[in-house]
């Protein structure tokens, strides 16, 4: 299985990009998960994973350089709670066609006050119900959704929407699924015939939103 390995990354494009950074082009591998990127010694602007299998936002040594992440076309579902530590001057995250499902999945962003540019387009999460309201709301630092633009007006539709005794949509805390609800998923999961579908059965055990219908399983 390809993994990101020191030689790998001797090995992969080193440039300066056209915007005067240094990086490391580290995409299109079947990297199925982030590791060893301490080989790169810190000394990369930009870092792009696009075009694997990475499913998780995880596991990233400190790289107090890295400004930009770029990571479309991987599996991502979940992002890692501590990544403001590992990434304290992050401020571009592209991840454009993922699987990210749901809005709370994508708090721990909140954590990273130097965000300032997010790419979240072709993930299920964009059909959310206000999504992009709430990431206005809920992530203030983003001046770029979806290389569009936050507006005044729309902090201050946001604001109004999920004010205290407002909108419900808010962060809400993760469901406790039974033991039952536990063990249909990871049966479906046993059961899965494509990787897509394992990816959207582990993000529903994850979220605890429990076993969709056949008919949202399909949307």
């Amino acid at each position: 299985m390809p993994r990101i390995t020191p030689d790998l990354v001797a090995a992969s494009p080193q440039f300066t990009n056209p915007l005067r950074e240094r990086e490391i082009k580290l995409r299109a591998n079947k990297i199925p998960a982030i590791e060893n990127l301490g080989a790169t010694q810190d000394q990369f602007d930009t870092i792009d994973l696009s075009d694997n299998e990475i499913r998780k936002l995880e596991n990233f040594p400190l790289l107090r350089r890295v400004g930009t992440l770029l990571l479309a076309n991987n599996l991502i579902f979940r992002v890692a709670e501590d990544l403001h530590e590992a990434l304290p001057n992050l401020h571009t995250l592209q991840l454009t066609n993922n699987n990210i499902l749901n809005l709370n999945d994508l708090m721990p962003l909140a954590t990273i006050p130097t965000l300032k540019r997010l790419v979240l387009l072709q993930n299920n999460v964009t059909k959310q119900p206000n999504y992009r309201l709430f990431l206005v709301k809920h992530l203030p630092q983003v001046q770029v959704l979806d290389w569009k633009k936050v507006k005044p007006k729309e902090r201050e539709e946001a604001e109004a929407l999920y004010k205290s005794g407002g909108m419900e949509q808010k962060v809400v805390k993760k469901k406790n699924l039974t033991e039952e609800e536990k063990a249909k998923i990871k049966d479906a999961i046993a059961g899965a015939k494509t990787l897509e579908e394992v990816n959207r059965l582990e993000a529903q055990l994850k979220s605890g939103d429990g076993l969709a219908s056949e008919d949202a399983m399909a949307d």
